[in-house]
Formats: C-alpha cells, sequence, structure tokens
C-alpha cells in the first residue's frame, strides 16, 4: 500500500538500514517523502535530490541543498528555488530569467531583490503571467509606476495589489476600466481611504474588497453596513478600522456570516461576543478577543451561565489553574471537550472527562499531549470511537503498540498513515510494512 509506505518513509524512527533501502528505490513520490526527515546525510540529500525533482524542492526549501550540488540550466526549477531564498550563485538570476520554460521565469519574478537588469527583463517579458509575478512582488517605484500603465489587464490588476505602489499610482487605478483592477486597488489598504470611497457604489465585488480597507472614512463604512450583499457586510465585520458603534450594529446584521465574522474582530465588546457565542457556530477554535482578554476580563467570560461562552474561554492555554480546573469539572460536555487538549491537565482531570462523557471528548482527551498509553488504549478499544479521535490516538507519541495495530487497521486512510509514520510503532512492524 504505497501511501503506508510514504507515512513509513516519514517515521523518525525508521531504521537506517531501511532508511538507505528505501532511499536506493524510491520513485518520485517515495523520494518527496524521504526528503521530509531531518536525518538525511549529505550524500543521502545529494541522492535524493538527483532522483526527484520535488524531493529536491523540498530540500532546497528547509536549507538542505545547496547552490553547489545544482546546475542551473540543467535544473533551472530547482535553481530558481535557491534564487528565492537568497542561496543562488551570482549571475544565476539573469540566466534564469532568459529560461524558455515561462514556469521557471515567473518564479524568478517572485524573488527578492532582483538586479535592475533582470526585472527589466522580466517586465519586458512575453509572457504576462511573468510580468504580473513581477508586478505583486517588486518594489522598485518606478517600475511599479510603468506596471501600473501596463496593457495587460492581469499585469495591472497584481500591480494595484502591490503594498510598495505609490499613492498616486493606486489612486489612478481606481479608475481603471477593468473591474478586476479596481477590486485590487480599492482592497490595498495603502490606497488613500478617502480616494478609495468613492468606490462604494461601484460592483459589488470592489464593494467586498472595499469593505475589507481599513483607513475608510466613517460616513463610508455606515454606508457599507447597509449593503445588500451579505459577503461584503461580512468582509466589513472584520476590518479593523470599523469602531465600537459599528460593530454593535453589524452584531445585529441577519446574516449568519457576518456574525460569524465579527465574532474573530479583535476589538469586539465581550458582552457583543457573548451574544454572538449564541447565535452562530463559532468552531473550537481560540478567538483574537478571547486570546487577548485579561484575568479579569476571563473570570467573568466563564462564569457566563451560557456553556457556549464558557467553551470560548476554555480554548485558551494559558489559563490560570484555578479557572482551567473549573472548565475542566464543567458539567457541560462542549466546555470541557474546548478544555481537555490544555497540556497542563493531568491524568485523573483527563480521565474524569473520558468518564463523564465517553467519545464526545475522546478526541480532545487524544489531542492533549499529556494523555498517557493506557487512556489512549482505552479510546482506540472504544468500539463506537469517532474518527477523528482515532486519528489523534494513531499520531500520539504515547500511543502503545497495541493502540497503533488498531490504527493501523482503521478502514480511513489517514488514521493508518499517521499510525505508520509514529515514531512508537514497533521496528518489526514498519520493516513489515516497508516490504508489502
Amino acid at each position: 500500500m504505497p501511501s503506508l509506505l510514504h507515512a513509513v518513509a516519514r517515521n523518525p524512527a525508521l531504521p537506517p538500514e531501511l532508511l538507505g533501502r528505501l532511499i536506493a528505490d524510491a520513485d518520485e513520490e517515495l523520494a518527496g517523502a524521504l526528503a521530509d526527515r531531518v536525518d538525511l546525510a549529505p550524500d543521502q540529500v545529494r541522492q535524493l535530490a538527483e532522483r526527484s525533482e520535488f524531493a529536491a524542492l523540498l530540500l532546497v526549501a528547509d536549507g538542505r541543498l545547496t547552490s553547489g550540488d545544482v546546475d542551473p540550466l540543467a535544473r533551472p526549477t530547482v535553481a530558481v528555488a535557491l534564487v528565492e531564498q537568497g542561496r543562488g550563485e551570482p549571475g544565476w538570476a539573469r540566466l534564469l530569467a532568459l529560461v524558455p520554460d515561462p514556469y521557471v521565469r515567473q518564479r524568478l519574478a517572485t524573488c527578492p531583490e532582483l538586479p535592475d537588469e533582470v526585472a527589466e527583463l522580466l517586465a519586458a517579458d512575453e509572457s504576462d503571467d511573468v510580468v504580473a509575478e513581477l508586478a505583486v512582488n517588486t518594489t522598485w517605484l518606478d517600475l511599479l509606476v510603468r506596471l501600473a500603465a501596463h496593457p495587460s489587464a492581469m499585469v495591472r490588476r497584481w500591480a494595484a495589489a502591490n503594498e510598495a505602489m505609490p499613492a498616486e499610482s493606486l489612486t489612478a487605478l481606481l479608475d481603471d476600466p477593468e473591474v478586476l483592477v479596481r477590486e485590487q486597488a480599492a482592497g490595498n489598504p495603502t490606497t488613500p481611504g478617502a480616494a478609495a470611497a468613492r468606490l462604494v457604489a461601484d460592483h459589488a465585488m470592489i464593494r467586498q474588497a472595499l469593505a475589507a480597507h481599513p483607513g475608510l472614512p466613517a460616513e463610508t463604512y455606515q454606508r457599507l453596513t447597509r449593503d445588500e450583499i451579505p459577503w461584503v457586510r461580512s468582509n466589513l465585520a472584520q476590518n479593523p478600522g470599523i469602531d465600537e458603534r459599528l460593530i454593535r450594529h453589524l452584531a445585529e446584521d441577519d446574516g449568519h456570516d457576518v456574525r460569524r465574522s465579527l465574532a474573530q474582530h479583535p476589538a469586539v465588546p465581550l458582552d457583543v461576543l457573548a451574544r454572538l457565542a449564541t447565535t452562530v457556530k463559532i468552531g473550537p477554535i481560540l478567538l483574537p478577543r478571547i486570546a487577548g482578554a485579561d484575568p479579569t476580563e476571563l473570570a467573568e467570560l466563564a462564569a457566563s451561565p451560557e456553556p457556549r461562552v464558557r467553551a470560548l474561554v476554555a480554548a485558551r492555554r494559558d489559563l490560570p489553574s484555578a479557572l482551567r480546573d473549573q472548565l475542566a469539572a464543567d458539567p457541560v460536555a462542549k466546555v470541557v471537550k474546548s478544555v481537555a487538549p490544555d497540556p497542563d491537565l493531568s491524568t485523573a482531570q483527563l480521565t474524569a472527562a473520558l468518564d463523564r462523557f465517553g467519545t464526545t471528548v475522546a478526541a480532545a482527551v487524544a489531542a492533549n499531549p499529556g494523555t498517557p498509553g493506557a487512556l489512549l488504549d482505552r479510546i482506540a478499544a472504544t468500539p463506537t470511537v469517532p474518527v477523528k479521535a482515532l486519528r489523534a490516538v494513531a499520531a500520539h507519541p504515547n500511543s502503545s503498540p497495541a493502540a497503533l495495530a488498531t490504527c493501523l487497521a482503521s478502514p480511513d486512510s489517514r488514521t493508518a498513515q499517521a499510525a505508520a509514520a509514529n515514531p512508537a510503532l514497533p521496528q518489526a512492524v514498519m520493516v513489515e510494512l516497508a516490504s508489502s
């Protein structure tokens, strides 16, 4: 089963002799899996890079393949990846700008601090994709001004997204005949807000981008709260430029996505957030306002009669111990499920959570890095265990061989792969999987 072989290839505990055999026999995909390993010797790095372009790119990305290992004309894709990291040889950028493959030139256009001569070559490239990539990445002001007037709408569009573009040019792009160009200029946070505001009655796509602009006049934000398109109001709800008055106004919006976006606002008042928690599905995430709450605010929220509010606080992983213990003993499963992954919970608390709520909290308990093997065994042996819980067991460093055997036999491929990559897997099983 190739997917399990690739997972075994990534296993940190793979025996050295088996690693050597896999490298020698690796095809393109297996070489890519092996390239993820951090224990490769220099000769193994070079061997994998020779066998697979994908592996070579991975090895460049983590700094293990150097310019001395690469011929830029024979392997231009790998060479341009080195240039992107600032690790290419002098003169490589000009060579790569003349490579016939437009993908290589497009990648080159993303590189920082290109020599002026190379930037000029790319700006005159026959491929609009290459020029557009240069337009969104370059910080050379003279070149940006020229690209803002390029005959290709695609190039102007990405020039309008570049935050290094001079304000005068961005203002001019607000009048571009192409909708997508105006959309990018309207959403660019460095576009002068007063100028961007004049697009408040333009196309819906433009209004949606405009609603995310952090520097618009107050009256423009007010007008956008009444926009007929929910996506526009949803973007506005996340905008750090809106004030508390507008936040409270948007909290009454009849659009579910609008209110859910508002819950992500870092400055949403806590009383508003508490109401939002009861009207929208937020999910098991740490909200920015909760992450920034002080101990007093956290204690007030944790004392809320509404479990959905308490669950928001339980997602913090740096709670005062008394508050954490209070939430771990909460009578509602949703709250306990939120706090269960906290690494500071004791085995007794994790056991109590599983005793009280069973499979409802099993995935959260299994996600806790301190969960002992006995509890993981119990979760894995539960006939009705959710797939998400079994996946967490499969990846857990404390999992026993028995629990991992259960995970390997799972019909869920992600669970089996996680078990095959777990360093706690017996080496004999690794050898068997690699040989099958």
